[in-house]
């Protein structure tokens, strides 16, 4: 009980801290797996519940943009559907140099691969390749993104003995 009460307290903190390293801080404090050099924008909210510690995993370089959702738990009530349907418990995972745009959602079980790019308000429902851009509700492929290092695979020199 205590620890559910320190966990909702650092949650909440966190989403209207002033600065991210600190909403960095703080949600590590509570049990979210966070990678080095993250920006988390302002009112992150992640959708979780007390026995869902540890199922958010936030890669290394990561930008997530103000008002994103991550819901790693379905909503908890008393109807009959839940009853039919269950609960959803399943962990988000955002890949290394990913970047999420503003009041995106990512739902339950996502993975979001390395390098890639949600647009801004995008409903996220199945897994991201890597090096991906997707926008939309649901969040559809728009290209494919490049990798920096075949892009210098492919530049040759101007006149011999330049690089």
């Amino acid at each position: 009980m205590l620890w559910k009460f320190y966990k909702r307290l650092l949650k909440f903190t966190a989403r209207f801290m002033l600065g991210y390293k600190l909403r960095c801080l703080l949600l590590r404090m509570a049990g979210y797996r966070i990678g080095r050099d993250v920006f988390l924008g302002e009112e992150l909210i992640i959708k979780d519940e007390l026995e869902d510690r540890g199922m958010v995993t936030i890669g290394d370089r990561v930008a997530i943009a103000d008002r994103v959702t991550l819901v790693v738990s379905s909503h908890p009530n008393f109807s009959r559907l839940r009853q039919i349907t269950g609960e959803v418990h399943e962990p988000i995972e955002i890949g290394d140099d990913a970047w999420i745009g503003t009041c995106s959602v990512i739902l339950p079980g996502v993975r979001i691969g390395k390098g890639s790019v949600v647009g801004a308000g995008s409903i996220v429902t199945a897994d991201v390749p890597e090096n991906t851009i997707v926008v939309g509700n649901p969040a559809r492929t728009l290209r494919v993104i490049i990798p920096v290092e075949e892009l210098s695979k492919e530049k040759k020199p101007i006149r011999e003995g330049v690089a």
